[in-house]
């Protein structure tokens, strides 16, 4: 094996493990490692996506077989998700005449997203205290407000992922969180990963019917992923979450600044 498929296989393993471990989306350290392999950002940005939709699949057929999925929560964000995702492909697909200014625009969006996704890691707790504090308080939507609000995040889920392939995991769990504030934890880690698989597919092939795909990468990347991911879980909670969150976060904020400027 050359060393650059070996390295592939090393990265699939690392970043495996560390999502069985902490639960940290794969896209927010994939993709950014993608890059550093040299691969051009769009090219990174599809390959993710459908490496995401992959490894999370076994997640749904676990939490469906569980009962941690609430359907309908899926179903509202998937309402908002799968259009937006439609209009960004779209959006993508005018600048194909100019690759070097649809990878621009991949890389500053990736940018912003990680210093996003950093901060929900950093203060996780914080946002969850104030979800519970919510739940007991005067602010709390229902009905056909709280399915609106619902779309709405998943149009800004669709949005980001289908442009940067970060999203999906961290910022979505904590729009969740603050949307669903008395649902069980259980349930709702569910229902953002049951969300997570349909979103990533589809804007997976829509990248890939542009292009913006390497099947080969994406190989080499399942081949370490799998292992890394089923090692991590078996290690969750042996390393102190309060020493992890902030080592990561650190980590994104320091990709994303290197990326969006």
């Amino acid at each position: 094996m050359e060393f650059g498929n070996f390295g592939l296989v090393v990265a699939g393993l690392v970043v495996g493990f560390i999502v069985g471990m902490t639960g940290v989306g794969g896209g927010s350290l994939m993709t950014p490692i993608l890059l550093w392999f040299g691969v051009n950002p769009a090219t990174a940005v599809g390959t993710d996506l459908l490496y995401a939709a992959i490894t999370k699949s076994s997640g749904v057929l676990v939490h469906r077989k569980n009962k941690n999925i609430d359907w309908a929560i899926t179903g509202w964000l998937t309402l908002g998700s799968v259009p937006a995702v439609a209009l960004t492909l779209w959006f993508l697909s005018t600048l194909q005449t100019s690759p070097d200014a649809m990878n621009a625009v991949i890389k500053q969006a990736l940018g912003f997203v990680l210093f996003a996704t950093a901060l929900a890691i950093f203060f996780k707790k914080r946002l969850l205290d104030f979800a519970h504090k919510r739940a007991g308080g005067h602010y709390n939507p229902s009905g056909p407000r709280l399915n609106a609000l619902t779309v709405i995040t998943g149009l800004v889920l669709g949005t980001m992922v289908a442009l940067t392939s970060i999203g999906a995991g961290a910022l979505g769990t904590v729009a969740l969180f603050i949307l669903y504030p008395m649902l069980p934890t259980r349930r709702l880690v569910g229902t953002e990963i049951a969300h997570a698989v349909p979103l990533t597919l589809v804007a997976g092939l829509g990248h890939a019917s542009m292009g913006n795909m390497d099947w080969h990468i994406l190989g080499y990347l399942l081949v370490g992923s799998l292992p890394g991911i089923y090692l991590g879980s078996h290690l969750t909670g042996r390393i102190s979450d309060e020493l992890l969150r902030p080592c990561l976060a650190t980590m994104l904020v320091l990709i994303g600044y290197k990326l969006a400027f």
